[in-house]
């Protein structure tokens, strides 16, 4: 067990057993989350993995969804305003950055789109439609970045070199993430009046590739993300979405302990867990769900963060007493799903389809 264990409730039983249909979190409970994330944002407004570390654009954008979604609205918009500040000429932003500057100056298709679902997330928390239109123009331009960037097979290269030569395949993950952006995307466009065509065209032909030719990405199906993230975006649903889940899960659920990270290691993450659970709530198992995100309460730590994961055999975390932004984040965002605190909980799950 991970040092500073921090008990919410003995609340877990079997998978898919629900012994409480108590919220997940409690106010008491969410407030010092929250100010875990905070204490690792810069004044610029950017937020760091953990104090001294770096960041990048996805969980970035993930934390300051979770601060909305506490109610830390000025500091989310804190965070979408360095978007704003940073993103580059091109539409796009580095894959990695420090308190000081660029950490590595490649470029992520996935985190580049990621900032839609932020901002359409942001909206409905606040409904303040001030903010989206500030923000559209940083949206639209990511947007056009990415999707400018398919291939003749239709496919969006994941990376993208600092010379600006994409790398020469798509990743089933990132292209599923990237589906949840562009539905985001074309949610907010509409909510503007704008019309965005090429955004819909690559949205439906994107989809397809994760429907039907999944052999098409590069394989990665080591890791529990490829396995889940399909699901998790949409692009697979109902019976066919449960499926896929059912097939997958005997590979990639360690037990009483959550996801594991990749399917031949026995460490779990608790960021990965929730997400695997935002996809069994999406695919309509709502007690696998809340099962696998109590199972991330061993992570909780007696402040209020989380440990990013931990090595199950010998109850190590792992990496050594990491406590990460994304991973607090993921948990605020998982809770809010299955709790319904917030306005945006059901975006969490549904995306909006144009």
């Amino acid at each position: 067990m991970p040092p500073e264990f921090a008990p919410l409730g003995a609340r877990r039983g079997p998978l898919g057993l629900v012994e409480s249909a108590a919220p997940l979190l409690e106010a008491a409970h969410i407030s010092p989350t929250a100010d875990a994330i905070e204490a690792c944002q810069q004044p610029s407004g950017l937020i760091l993995w953990f104090e001294g570390g770096h960041a990048d654009p996805w969980n970035h954008v993930e934390a300051a969804m979770a601060l909305a979604s506490a109610g830390r609205h000025s500091a989310a918009e804190a965070a979408y305003e360095w978007m704003r500040a940073n993103q580059q000429a091109s539409g796009s932003w580095h894959n990695y950055y420090t308190a000081h500057g660029i950490k590595d100056a490649k470029v992520d298709t996935n985190c580049c789109a990621y900032v839609a679902v932020g901002v359409w997330h942001h909206w409905l928390c606040t409904a303040d439609r001030g903010f989206v239109e500030t923000m559209w123009p940083t949206v639209a331009r990511a947007l056009d970045f990415v999707v400018g960037l398919r291939t003749a097979s239709g496919h969006i290269p994941w990376a993208v070199h600092a010379d600006g030569t994409p790398w020469p395949y798509a990743l089933l993950t990132g292209s599923s993430s990237i589906v949840h952006s562009l539905r985001c995307g074309l949610a907010l466009a509409s909510l503007l009046g704008r019309a965005r065509p090429a955004w819909a065209r690559t949205l439906a032909r994107t989809e397809r590739q994760i429907r039907h030719r999944p052999d098409g990405f590069e394989p990665k199906d080591r890791w529990a993300m490829d396995w889940y993230y399909p699901v998790l975006c949409g692009a697979l649903d109902g019976a066919q979405a449960r499926a896929h889940l059912a097939a997958g899960a005997p590979k990639f659920l360690l037990g009483d302990h959550g996801v594991r990270c990749v399917a031949d290691q026995p460490w779990v993450t608790a960021a990965e867990t929730c997400e695997c659970a935002l996809a069994y709530l999406r695919a309509g198992e709502s007690a696998t769900a809340r099962w696998l995100i109590e199972a991330t309460e061993p992570l909780r730590t007696v402040d209020g963060a989380y440990y990013t994961g931990w090595v199950v055999p010998h109850g190590k975390t792992f990496p050594h007493e990491e406590q990460s932004t994304y991973t607090a984040a993921a948990v605020l965002l998982a809770t809010d799903a299955l709790d319904r605190r917030t306005a945006a909980a059901e975006a969490l799950i549904t995306a909006p389809r144009p």
